[in-house]
């Protein structure tokens, strides 16, 4: 029987780095559609207890809707919490940034609840996302359009196509400030999650030393009133 893994990813703007655990295996995906449905078919591949992402401001929406909508056990967390956790071990130092691999290690010795989404909310993502691809697709198609439109004659034709680019282009941003609510309010997101306030545990750090004994304070962050 395969073991369970638990997955950290750690995000920027542009990418996902992805590390799992047990094993020292860790790769790098676009955050894109196309890099978050590559990573989404991997993971579903696989024998996954936790996946764990910190809040970015933002850039984590986009691969959690996916991952959950996918029904993949997935958590954000609070970056404070993790930053605790690590410098708990001897990994980090306090000007580090946390990576993927601590994020898979946070999940793998804290093992913060996985909470599933209710039908209504699982539904309602499901038609969020739908509609983000559909327009992103419509997006795509006018915009070559717009390329393709050429010579003499053509000036009303990219005048309708622009004014229809810049409507697609506001309803993406509606689109995409919905799914970051329905995020930010669900289950998924444990930022104001109170977590025990001792975790004692004993095991092995990255670096292959003993960890005899971990002790960390956690504070509950609320959740942010604004959405960036």
């Amino acid at each position: 029987m395969e073991t369970p893994r638990f997955v950290g990813i750690d995000v920027a703007k542009g990418e996902l780095v992805v590390a799992a655990l047990p094993g020292e295996e860790r790769w790098t995906v676009e955050n894109d559609e196309q890099g978050i449905r590559t990573l989404m078919e991997r993971l579903k591949r696989e024998t996954v207890a936790l996946i764990v992402l910190e809040a970015t401001g933002g850039y984590e929406l986009r691969a959690v809707s996916a991952l959950a909508n996918a029904s993949l056990p997935v958590v954000v967390v609070n970056p404070r919490q993790v930053r605790d956790f690590a410098r708990s071990t001897g990994q980090l130092a306090k000007t580090d940034r946390i990576d993927a691999r601590m994020l898979a290690l946070f999940g793998e010795r804290v093992r913060p609840e996985v909470r599933v989404l209710a039908d209504e909310d699982q539904h309602a993502l499901d038609a969020l996302l739908t509609r983000r691809r559909q327009l992103i697709e419509m997006l795509s198609a006018e915009r070559n359009r717009l390329g393709q439109t050429l010579g003499r004659g053509t000036k009303l034709v990219k005048k309708s196509l622009k004014s229809h680019i810049t409507y697609l282009e506001r309803e993406l941003r509606v689109s995409d400030t919905e799914l970051a609510e329905m995020i930010r309010s669900s289950a998924l997101w444990l930022l104001s999650l109170a977590i025990p306030a001792r975790c004692v545990g004993s095991g092995w750090s990255m670096a292959g030393e003993p960890v005899l004994e971990l002790r960390f304070t956690w504070e509950p962050w609320s959740r942010p009133s604004t959405i960036p």
